[in-house]
């Protein structure tokens, strides 16, 4: 059922074809004929096809990681950028600007990479669609490690583009717990404490995957609404997700929430220092929602999912051909 799904954030063969504005009627009676010949395929499908090793050898997926390696450049450059400048600025509500322009960032950059390789830009997409089965677990590993070098390179262009004041005054732009500044009595830290931020980057994670990925995996809501109206809402989600974070915490030290564990890495690389303080919170975090959103798709019923066969990459089904049940 993946490769015949008209899903965004898919691999690149399997992409929505915009401007169907028509919902499709959805028959809650199955034809048998569909359910004999999935269920066959999904019995007898090894381990090795489950987890898609064969995609580390095919030329075509690696291919398409440079889509993502080049996106998520571009995305950590420009993202960063945006931080910086209007971190510097003396304008009232920086963060709600920074929030719009990462919106509009995101949704450009989306639609640049979605026809490349499924416009995933991130390891919390690249692994929540793996653990539904939307794409190989092989495939998501690709993914992640190419996203997370095209972190480190725009993180690296940036730093060359950059004052070497503005570069310690604004770690970069990166991803940050707390800081420390000077004080009345020496030096003292600024920012959340671990559990705060923990459980912002769990939540705001959660609720980017519930209220606007979701659409994406949805093949009929998808093609529905369409392809740039889809990424408009993710791009949305993730802007107010990011304006929030940073008005209801309020705190100077903290940047707000990741979401995104390689655009957090990558400065973290370039940049050091305290930007591994805490760092771990921006993969935790994420993972956490990753798996708690898979929970959520198995618990709703299958006909909401428009997949109640199964994608043959889903993490139970792999579960599954790990221990040789056919069930």
């Amino acid at each position: 059922m993946g490769s015949n799904n008209n899903v965004c954030f898919g691999d690149e063969e399997s992409q929505l074809s915009g401007g169907n504005n028509r919902v499709q009627p959805y028959s809650s009676t199955p034809k048998k004929s569909i359910i004999d010949d999935e269920g066959k395929k999904q019995n007898f499908l090894s381990l090795s096809q489950r987890l898609g090793v064969p995609d580390f050898f095919s030329l075509d997926v690696w291919r398409a990681s440079m889509g993502e390696l080049l996106g998520s450049a571009v995305l950590v450059f420009m993202v960063d950028t945006i931080v910086i400048s209007t971190s510097e600025s003396d304008t009232k509500m920086s963060n709600l600007i920074m929030s719009i322009l990462i919106a509009i960032v995101l949704t450009i950059l989306l639609l640049a990479v979605v026809p490349v390789s499924g416009g995933h830009l991130n390891p919390v997409i690249s692994f929540s669609a793996a653990l539904v089965g939307i794409i190989s677990m092989s495939r998501a590993i690709i993914y992640i490690v190419a996203q997370c070098l095209g972190a480190v390179l725009g993180a690296l262009a940036l730093k060359a583009v950059v004052s070497s004041t503005i570069d310690e005054t604004f770690s970069l732009g990166g991803c940050t717990i707390t800081v420390i500044a000077p004080g009345p009595n020496g030096p003292v830290t600024l920012g959340l404490e671990t559990a705060q931020a923990l459980w912002l980057e769990i939540f705001c994670t959660f609720v980017l995957l519930f209220a606007s990925i979701w659409m994406a995996y949805d093949h009929r809501q998808a093609k529905a609404l369409g392809l740039v109206t889809v990424l408009s809402i993710v791009g949305l989600v993730l802007g107010l997700l990011v304006f929030i974070s940073t008005t209801v915490t309020a705190k100077r030290g903290y940047a707000g929430v990741g979401m995104n564990p390689a655009r957090c890495l990558g400065p973290a690389i370039v940049r050091g220092g305290h930007l591994w303080d805490g760092h771990w919170i921006f993969w935790i975090g994420p993972t956490i929602s990753c798996v708690a959103f898979y929970v959520y798709t198995k618990i709703i019923p299958p006909k909401h999912f428009h997949a109640e066969y199964g994608y043959k990459h889903d993490f139970v089904g792999v579960v599954k051909a790990l221990f040789g049940s056919n069930v």
